[in-house]
């Protein structure tokens, strides 16, 4: 996933089930971020250490940020974990600093069956014959929405089913928008007298994405005219330059000056942070977040599927988090049979009926599905995405990716706040970025 999400943070060690000195000969440290999928990875632990009763797993989590610090302070002060969730857009430059283990003589070893997982998420972890980790989870984008603000609008959820967009006038998708959105004189955003200075309720709310991937916030907008931001995994040219993608780019900026949407600036206080308050309609996030905003917010959220652009079609990133074991380990192959568990249905089937994530696997994610309808919860938007031929276009991993996105947050961001125009920097963004990877 990320994904990116903003998460205090916290670390929280869990104790695994009591066992003997002689029995818990080895002790394996295990990292992860999300602390709403920690309960289903203790799970997780508990099972293995019961099958495995000389190895017990310490599980930690850390919020987003303090996680890649404290991870790359443990590569090089050697306190890493020997197992932990890694992301596509860090794991090429560990790799390159030679920091995680080629699972691929231990798959070939043991005759792993890597045709389990749904198609694509593999062969994400893969370059020149490594492999440096396992399918754990899948995400796709939708749109959740407050029930009760649509229905206060007089709108009803199939009015959200068929959304069209376009970066002229946004389409149906930007009426939406605007039918949701109130000013402090209870105007909606259809009406002449609506007043996007004084806005009460928005019709949306976006994080607009400064970064390298937008994966919730315009990349699935991008996508439906023919953009993508390499033509490969590792390609060594990026795209930012395509005037498709500045026409994408600057209709979302524009929509915090319509008063639509929170301006860049209010939205620096969290990405969705009006929506859970009630003052936004609409967010667009990952399938991560289902449980997250289906069971923490005082009201109730819908998901519908994202709007179909000119192209015809809806189009979101795939995206899928994977378990790496650090090079520095010194227990290898424990950490390997670890990993080898999580990658398996019997994890993933324990983290399916969790109904915290989507797994990799196929059978675990319908258990996932199963677990949120029992919670009144139709998840089907996500999976219905990733099964759409041609719906889904890949996470961009290339080399040097945090200085791709130090260009692009920092380009994007002049965007967003109103100081530059999409088509009058994005060429020298994309001539500085490509020059990093030549």
């Amino acid at each position: 996933m990320k994904k990116v999400l903003t998460v205090t943070a916290a670390l929280t060690v869990l104790a695994s089930p009591a066992l003997s000195a002689a029995q818990a000969a080895t002790t394996l440290q295990y990292v992860l971020w999300d602390s709403n999928q920690q309960p289903a990875y203790q799970q997780c632990a508990n099972a293995f250490t019961k099958a495995n009763p000389d190895i017990t797993v310490k599980i930690s989590q850390k919020g987003w940020d303090d996680y890649w610090s404290s991870l790359t302070t443990g590569f090089v002060s050697g306190t890493a974990p020997d197992v932990f969730t890694n992301h596509l857009g860090y794991y090429p430059q560990f790799a390159a600093n030679n920091q995680l283990v080629d699972l691929a003589p231990y798959i070939a070893r043991d005759k792993l069956d890597t045709g389990i997982y749904y198609p694509g998420l593999k062969d994400l972890w893969g370059r020149d014959g490594k492999q440096y980790g396992l399918p754990k989870d899948f995400d796709t984008v939708a749109i959740f929405y407050n029930a009760d603000l649509l229905a206060k609008a007089g709108m009803k959820p199939a009015d959200l089913a068929n959304l069209t967009w376009n970066p002229k006038d946004g389409g149906t998708y930007q009426k939406a928008m605007a039918r949701l959105s109130l000013d402090k004189s209870g105007n909606s955003g259809l009406s002449a007298k609506f007043n996007p200075k004084q806005v009460n309720q928005y019709g949306y709310q976006t994080g607009y994405g400064a970064t390298f991937n937008g994966q919730t916030q315009w990349s699935f907008l991008a996508a439906t005219l023919g953009w993508k931001h390499l033509d490969q995994p590792f390609a060594r040219t990026y795209h930012y330059d395509d005037p498709r993608f500045a026409q994408t780019v600057q209709w979302l900026a524009d929509l915090g000056t319509r008063g639509l949407a929170p301006t860049y600036q209010e939205s620096k206080a969290g990405d969705d942070s009006l929506f859970r308050a009630g003052r936004a309609a609409m967010v667009t996030n990952g399938s991560w977040m289902i449980a997250d905003y289906t069971s923490k917010l005082p009201f109730k959220v819908g998901i519908a599927p994202l709007p179909k652009g000119p192209n015809g079609k809806r189009m979101s990133m795939f995206n899928g988090l994977a378990d790496s074991i650090w090079v520095g380990s010194k227990n290898k192959d424990a950490a390997w049979k670890w990993v080898k568990f999580l990658a398996s249905r019997g994890c993933q089937d324990l983290v399916g009926r969790s109904g915290s994530v989507l797994p990799a696997i196929p059978a675990s994610t319908n258990l996932a599905l199963a677990a949120f309808k029992a919670k009144g919860v139709d998840a089907s938007v996500f999976v219905n995405q990733a099964k759409t031929p041609g719906g889904t276009f890949y996470y961009p991993i290339s080399d040097k990716a945090s200085e791709v996105n130090d260009i692009m947050s920092n380009t994007l961001q002049g965007i967003f706040s109103g100081q530059n125009k999409a088509s009058a920097v994005l060429g020298g963004a994309n001539s500085r970025v490509n020059a990093l990877l030549k």
